[in-house]
């Protein structure tokens, strides 16, 4: 597998023209092309290399770069001195729309070989493997509840129960997941993150007299689909499985149908309610090897 994939790599990259030292045949690179889409109408910089996933110096020098050419300017906010910001210029503005046409036509140009249904197979191909590369970028890792990060998720969790619950949700009704709850040794909170951006939870309260509780499961709209919800289930199940808990429970709201069929399809089995929660409807146990 590791081989095909790195003969997929090496067929496109020389495809797109990537191997160039004149993208597009201009008189500069891909990544610096890149940067220069990216941008668009203005960016925060910090902003820019998590979402390109770039180390700050080889972003830094391809900014000076494009900066020296007259096609960008970098400064400091205007609210925030301490945050640096980029933008075109005007020459920017025309060198991003000539590399726009430019990628319109390489794109015609890989298409126009094929014939039609060849070119519906190249396409639907193309898009689910863009599907399962940006699910393999999605990072899963500990994080401490009080985190911008982990208070944007638990913010979005609570308001699409809001939405989503025949009553609404209100969280001091429920059961709470205190932050002191979340963090270990007590509990702890997964979250996943997609180019630096907050894409999903999930969380673990660990008991000494009981079964673990799974708690705060939620993946982002945009990112649904791609198989989060479950990897994020997995790896609370096998943290769970470390510290030796022999079983995990959960109880969730009938309205939220994707997770219970997700819950059934991952082992988990009904079981009579282990508790008072207002809000839920389905008690789910597991019995993890």
């Amino acid at each position: 597998m590791v081989a095909r994939v790195r003969r997929f790599n090496r067929t496109v990259t020389q495809r797109v023209g990537a191997l160039q030292d004149h993208y597009l045949s201009r008189e500069r690179p891909l990544g610096q092309a890149r940067v220069l889409w990216e941008i668009g109408d203005g960016s925060d910089v910090r902003a820019l290399r998590s979402r390109l996933e770039l180390d700050s110096g080889y972003l830094s020098r391809i900014l000076r770069s494009l900066e020296s050419d007259g096609l960008v300017v970098v400064a400091p906010h205007e609210a925030d001195a301490r945050i640096r910001t980029v933008r075109l210029t005007g020459a920017g503005q025309a060198e991003r729309t000539l590399l726009d046409g430019r990628s319109d036509q390489l794109a015609h140009d890989i298409l126009a070989p094929l014939d039609a249904r060849q070119q519906q197979r190249l396409v639907a191909a193309m898009s689910e493997v863009e599907r399962l590369l940006v699910a393999s970028s999605v990072r899963v890792e500990v994080c401490p509840p009080r985190h911008p990060h982990a208070r944007a998720c638990l913010r979005a969790y609570y308001g699409e129960l809001a939405q989503r619950f025949e009553a609404g949700f209100d969280p001091d009704r429920s059961i709470p997941a205190t932050a002191a709850e979340l963090t270990l040794p007590a509990g702890l909170l997964l979250v996943a993150t997609l180019h630096g951006e907050p894409v999903g939870c999930g969380a673990l309260k660990f008991h000494d007299d009981a079964p673990t509780e799974i708690k705060r499961m939620w993946v982002a709209p945009t990112v649904r689909g791609m198989g989060l919800g479950g990897r994020l289930l997995d790896e609370l199940e096998r943290r769970a499985a470390e510290r030796g808990v022999p079983t995990v429970r959960l109880e969730t709201n009938r309205t939220l149908t994707e997770a219970i069929a997700m819950y059934r399809a991952r082992g988990y089995r009904e079981v009579p309610a282990f508790n008072d929660e207002p809000y839920a409807h389905h008690w789910f146990e597991k019995q993890l090897g």
